[in-house]
């Protein structure tokens, strides 16, 4: 298929594009650079061996997308592009609804237009709200604590409304739990900007020297340690299920099927420390601090259902994780450069 990545230039979106080309798809990529560095671009054309399109511009210009669309003869998409960070999201809920919502909006109309009926959605276990128990099935009601999950709550739900106005409609929902670890090269990785909203990339600064220490957000939850329990993810095993569902959804009937991809086990703060002062070599320093407003003490997936129907599971372990994301960030101790490499 010539597949459309949108956010392809991203941390789990360039991933993807790699696993897609090697899969025998063609990609084409939009992205509009304001999450992701063009330096990533040369690395994935030197990593897959052959020229990678990418078109620089926002979701919401329809007239862009249409024609794009339309000359590259696109077959599906994978939708990936949007704002991501769920403190951001609190202090700028217009910017959030407008750019995930508006721009997926803007994607679906063009994908009309031009008859392309695929897509495979970036979806997050954050729809899961905080009240679900755990593991987490696909049936579980959704709900959101805040703006970024609220956006990717009703991006489900405009996704299968649009799938009853037309059958040619397929789509795939993949709710994902914690993306972490980097492309065994070392080349692309994980590059937050400014302070790391999530703990794998927070702690791999921490290693590197680029921050004095963690912080760890509470001890007393009812878990292994007392800290906070999370289904950590390798972005490249994650990456493989969205071509495995994007496979699924090209062979079958179905108008909207909805995965979790996940590991099924759950990990702990200590945990992650452990694995990667192990991985790395490196005493992590850290302090512990009062829990967060609106955190879980735990929280994983049953991806029982993506094995069953994907023939698809994540295989790496925490270890892996932990060895990857460290190949990625010692060799890149400052993420990707501004400019070429």
């Amino acid at each position: 298929m010539r597949v459309l990545v949108t956010g392809g230039a991203g941390y789990i979106g360039s991933h993807t594009v790699l696993q897609l080309l090697r899969a025998g798809h063609e990609v084409v990529v939009v992205d509009d650079f304001s999450n992701a560095k063009p330096t990533v671009v040369g690395r994935l054309e030197e990593l897959a061996g052959q020229p990678v399109p990418v078109h620089a511009f926002d979701l919401a210009d329809g007239d862009k997308l249409d024609v794009l669309l339309a000359q590259e003869r696109i077959d599906a998409v994978v939708h990936f592009a949007g704002s991501k960070a769920v403190g951001e999201s609190v202090a700028k809920p217009l910017d959030y609804y407008a750019n995930n919502i508006g721009g997926t909006i803007s994607l679906l109309r063009a994908m009309a237009q031009q008859r392309v009926w695929r897509i495979v959605f970036s979806s997050s276990a954050t729809v899961y709200g905080e009240h679900a128990p755990v593991p987490m099935t696909e049936d579980l009601p959704t709900s959101a604590t805040n703006p970024y999950g609220w956006t990717k709550v009703m991006i489900e739900q405009i996704l299968r409304d649009v799938a009853v106005t037309d059958e040619r409609w397929r789509v795939a929902l993949l709710r994902y739990f914690n993306p972490v670890g980097a492309h065994g090269s070392g080349r692309i990785g994980e590059d937050p900007s400014g302070i790391p909203n999530n703990l794998m990339p927070y702690v791999a600064q921490v290693a590197v020297g680029r921050r004095e220490e963690l912080t760890v957000f509470g001890d007393d939850y009812d878990t292994v340690d007392g800290t906070g329990v999370r289904d950590y993810i390798h972005v490249e095993d994650l990456a493989a299920g969205h071509v495995e569902a994007l496979q699924w959804i090209s062979e079958h009937d179905r108008a909207v099927s909805t995965w979790n991809l996940g590991t099924g086990r759950g990990s702990s703060v200590l945990q992650v420390i452990g694995a990667f002062e192990q991985a790395s070599g490196r005493t992590i320093p850290y302090r512990v601090a009062p829990r967060r407003a609106g955190d879980i003490a735990a929280s994983y997936a049953d991806p029982a259902r993506a094995e069953r129907e994907l023939g698809w599971r994540a295989e790496r372990t925490l270890v892996d994780m932990c060895a990857d994301t460290w190949r990625w960030q010692s060799t890149n101790p400052e993420g990707y450069p501004d400019g070429q490499d």
